[in-house]
């Protein structure tokens, strides 16, 4: 397998996103637990899965897991994390999200967390999805969600960019609908929480350079006062963001 850019920015990070506060709590993670509760399904996709944490929140619930992500040591640090929670029904497989090694229909349900921003290709990974999930079978996808004012949207995805080069964009709740709709989901549910991003360890999960980290405090001091509103930038650089929950059916 090509190696792809992301990858080549976060194998040297996976321990750091295995024991992420941010990514290993939050409300959105109890809603992907009790979409399982009492499913019985047999096999669940986590695609995109980076440090894991949706699937060790599904094993209790499901027959088997499928951890799937395109960074070969992300994927070895969930093994190493899944072993440690006595979860012995989480596989981990290494795939783009565009390109699933997996046949038609073969999941009863697939979760998405935190990764969509990352894909080069969100429509083409949405349609995949669909693919490799039963026909009325339930789909979740959690993601950081842009702001629906241009202005901010620009601010958002270059302090993004500024951060992370392995970034892509974080798409608005109307381009999500869209994206979903032309893969072949139903949307049933939409929700969006605030969700406040600590400036020190934010940039310190993705190794941020020092250059960049100045770069960013530079734009925030300078960011107009809509924006400093709407992202609810802070002295510090620290700043909130919407995460949006979209709970689909395959049709």
């Amino acid at each position: 397998m090509t190696k792809s850019y992301a990858a080549q920015h976060y194998g040297a990070r996976a321990q750091d996103y295995v024991a992420s506060t941010v990514h290993s709590q939050g409300g959105d993670l109890d809603a992907v637990e009790q979409a399982a509760q009492g499913k019985q399904w047999r096999r669940v996709l986590d695609l995109g899965c980076g440090g894991g944490h949706v699937a060790y929140r599904l094993a209790a619930h499901v027959a088997e897991v499928t951890a799937c992500d395109v960074t070969d040591q992300m994927l070895r640090a969930v093994d190493a994390e899944a072993i440690r929670r006595s979860l012995a029904n989480i596989r981990t497989i290494q795939a783009p999200a565009e390109r699933l090694p997996f046949e038609d229909g073969v999941f009863d349900a697939v979760f998405c967390r935190f990764t969509t921003h990352h894909w080069n290709d969100a429509a083409a990974g949405l349609r995949e999805a669909r693919r490799v999930l039963a026909r009325n079978g339930a789909a979740m996808f959690i993601d950081v969600t842009a702001p629906a004012v241009a202005v901010a949207d620009s601010w958002l995805q270059t302090l993004e960019l500024l951060r992370d080069v392995s970034h892509v964009r974080d798409y608005s709740v109307v381009e999500w609908r869209k994206l979903l709709d032309d893969a072949g989901f139903a949307l049933k549910d939409v929700s969006t929480d605030r969700l406040r991003m600590e400036f020190g360890s934010w940039v310190a999960r993705t190794q941020t350079p020092p250059e960049r980290i100045a770069a960013i405090r530079s734009l925030q001091e300078a960011a107009p006062e809509e924006v400093v509103r709407l992202l609810g930038i802070e002295s510090d650089g620290s700043f909130t963001l919407d995460v949006s929950v979209f709970s689909v059916e395959a049709v």
